[in-house]
């Protein structure tokens, strides 16, 4: 019988882990798990870090209010099923927490929060989780099947669009700089320097 985990330290943090774990943890610490690993997230997010994700999620809560996509912010789970395993909460190894995600099929959600792949992920990078973002996260919503990815820069004042292709890989699009423009939700408009402004 699995019992509840009050401190990190009861965790190998080398061991692998499902869902129905990640259920149990009663930890102060903020942690997602990819592929069964566990992932420390870093600790609360800058004010920088914070300004600009308020500000993408007011601008896009006001194009998203009356359309049938939802947007939602961390702390948020989106569980990833492998694409052929049941999605039981035991056959589930990833759990993340995207700074924001849009989610337009209301068969995914549940009161646990997003059961499959988000149409649109962003994250916002931090000094502490930028490899992460890059690398395993990158890698991942590319084999979910995440449409479109979003990596906001705030030392480059920057956003990096990856857009899926009809063979499930990403495209980068050129740096935005100034407006931004998603690629699968084409009216959606957003001047970067209000995101960026100090």
């Amino acid at each position: 019988m699995s019992t509840i985990v009050t401190d990190i330290n009861q965790l190998d943090l080398n061991g692998t882990y499902t869902y129905a774990d990640y259920l149990l943890w009663q930890i102060e610490e903020r942690l997602e798990l990819i592929k069964g690993k566990i992932f420390k997230m870093s600790p609360a997010p800058s004010l920088r870090h914070q300004k600009i994700s308020g500000r993408l999620h007011l601008e896009m809560g006001h194009f998203f209010k009356n359309h049938y996509c939802q947007i939602f912010y961390a702390p948020f789970d989106v569980r990833l099923p492998k694409k052929d395993s049941l999605a039981s909460d035991g056959k589930i190894f990833t759990v993340v927490q995207p700074d924001l995600c849009v989610i337009c099929d209301e068969n995914k959600l549940d009161e646990k929060g997003c059961l499959g792949a988000p149409d649109l992920v962003i994250e916002i990078l931090s000094p502490g989780n930028s490899k992460k973002e890059m690398n395993e996260k990158f890698d991942l919503y590319e084999e979910t099947g995440v449409r479109e990815y979003w990596l906001v820069e705030p030392s480059e004042n920057a956003v990096y669009i990856y857009v899926l292709n009809e063979d499930g890989k990403y495209i980068g699009l050129k740096p935005v700089t100034a407006t931004l423009k998603s690629s699968i939700f084409p009216d959606l408009v957003i001047n970067i320097e209000e995101i960026f402004q100090q």
